[in-house]
């Protein structure tokens, strides 16, 4: 049965018999649509799934295993993000509109006036996080999204954007970092504000 095959072993066995590559899309569709989605919203991550996965069909024969000795997630989500590369600019457009949208906390119409303090600072708290992800690198975003949607540990990060460990490290501290700073100037400006 196909589902007691290692991934490597689908996207061998998928050389010789195509159709066997649908139980690769059947373990990671979600994920990746999930992770895509995040960064560029319903409508496109829907293309995108396709995308990533067409041109993981069409490149499967350069997957490595020891490469991706997790599994086919982190060569998928370099391929997700590769392209997300090249809808680069509508992520930067998203991220500063929504440092300028109040978000939806999915909180019914509040009546105490701490409710409503709280939605208030929320959305100040999610404006910063998102003006901060829109001046970011694109390699700093790109590590920390990985890190923090996809769930995905430094060596599989590592993998995703063919980059060395301790770089990945980096760029994830740094961009921890920025966000914090954000968070930080935000909140104490919310709270001198009082």
């Amino acid at each position: 049965m196909t589902t007691e095959l290692t991934d490597a072993a689908l996207i061998e066995k998928s050389l010789g018999a195509p159709e066997v590559f649908t139980e690769v899309f059947a373990r990671h569709a979600d994920q990746v649509h999930r992770y895509l989605a995040r960064r560029a919203g319903q409508d496109t991550a829907e293309d995108l799934v396709s995308d990533t996965f067409l041109t993981a069909f069409e490149q499967r024969h350069r997957f490595s295993a020891e490469r991706s000795p997790t599994g086919a997630l982190p060569w998928l989500l370099g391929i997700a993000t590769t392209l997300l590369r090249g809808h680069g600019r509508a992520e930067a457009r998203r991220w500063k509109a929504l440092t300028r949208t109040p978000p939806d906390l999915g909180l019914a119409e509040p009546s105490p006036a701490d409710l409503v303090a709280e939605r208030v600072d929320a959305g100040a708290v999610v404006r910063s996080i998102a003006r901060a992800l829109s001046v970011m690198p694109d390699g700093d975003r790109d590590a920390l999204l990985l890190y923090a949607w996809a769930d995905l540990k430094y060596e599989e990060i590592a993998a995703t954007l063919e980059i060395p460990v301790g770089t990945v490290r980096s760029r994830i501290h740094r961009a921890r970092a920025q966000l914090r700073a954000a968070i930080m100037t935000t909140t104490s400006e919310g709270w001198s504000a009082r």
